[in-house]
């Protein structure tokens, strides 16, 4: 496989951080961009080195939407469309939640957007396929399509109302404003906006956390039983929670985390 040209990949304690790289187009969306995403995200799925994967920007901004030029392709009839459409290859999750971001859902770590800059169009879509968000402040966000004569794109019309309700989502989708960061959170649309000087820390912590105090068997089961759960009634979901709680007894993440709390000591979970 070629090194990835617009992104950058580091990885470091069970963490690889993710790089959008196009820091003098504010990270615009582009298909390649798209691609080594994706396959940096999948490969981190299969990766038990990896236990969290957090995405952020180079430079000043996450992501400015798709890049202009593509859209005047399109216009013009000359282009391809923003992205390609996810691979054939889907398991259950992907089959719930098809398109081109799936492949986040469906990915067992837990993944992280750190929102250092602007946030908008196909960029606050792709953030909102992330598990945990966190922003600058001062990050400008917006939904954009309305002002490009666009729709409600991948899925944000079912996403968003299930994320801040839906007054707010249709305020954001048909008004195309800008908002910052501080009012990202108030909306719960991010986990929490910071200063930009603490942004990093603060995701550093987080990410840390979950890489070497929970349990990556019990990340993953968890995190698909949220996302199942949308497409289940109460006593589907209750089923499933029985049936993976009596398989966690057998595991060995259940024992070392009993173990760990016994004997006061920090765990060392395995993810099996």
């Amino acid at each position: 496989m070629s090194a990835p040209e617009e992104i950058k990949t580091t990885s470091e304690n069970g963490v690889l951080t993710i790089s959008l790289n196009r820091p003098d187009r504010l990270n615009a969306w582009t298909p390649k961009m798209a691609s080594e995403v994706e396959q940096a995200v999948r490969a981190a799925g299969e990766d038990d080195a990896v236990r969290v994967i957090v995405i952020t920007g180079e430079g000043r901004g996450f992501c400015a939407g798709a890049d202009m030029q593509g859209l005047q392709g399109i216009q013009s009839g000359g282009g391809e469309a923003p992205e390609a459409e996810a691979p054939a290859h889907k398991d259950g999750i992907e089959q719930l939640y098809p398109g081109r971001f799936g492949y986040l859902y469906a990915c067992p770590k837990p993944i992280i957007a750190a929102i250092n800059g602007p946030c908008a169009g196909i960029g606050l879509i792709f953030a909102l396929y992330a598990d945990l968000r966190f922003a600058n402040e001062v990050a400008k966000f917006t939904t954009a399509f309305a002002q490009r004569g666009l729709i409600a794109e991948h899925g944000i019309a079912w996403l968003l109302p299930r994320l801040i309700g839906e007054a707010n989502a249709l305020d954001l989708l048909f008004t195309a404003r800008k908002f910052d960061g501080r009012e990202a959170a108030q909306m719960g649309l991010v986990n929490a906006a910071l200063p930009g000087g603490d942004l990093q820390a603060h995701v550093d912590g987080v990410a840390q956390h979950l890489a070497t105090q929970v349990s990556p068997r019990s990340v993953a089961i968890m995190k698909r039983q949220i996302r199942e759960s949308y497409f289940q009634d109460f006593a589907a979901s209750l089923e499933v929670a029985d049936e993976e709680m009596k398989n966690s007894f057998s595991a060995f993440d259940f024992k070392e985390g009993v173990a760990s709390f016994v004997e006061k000591r920090a765990p060392a979970f395995q993810g099996r």
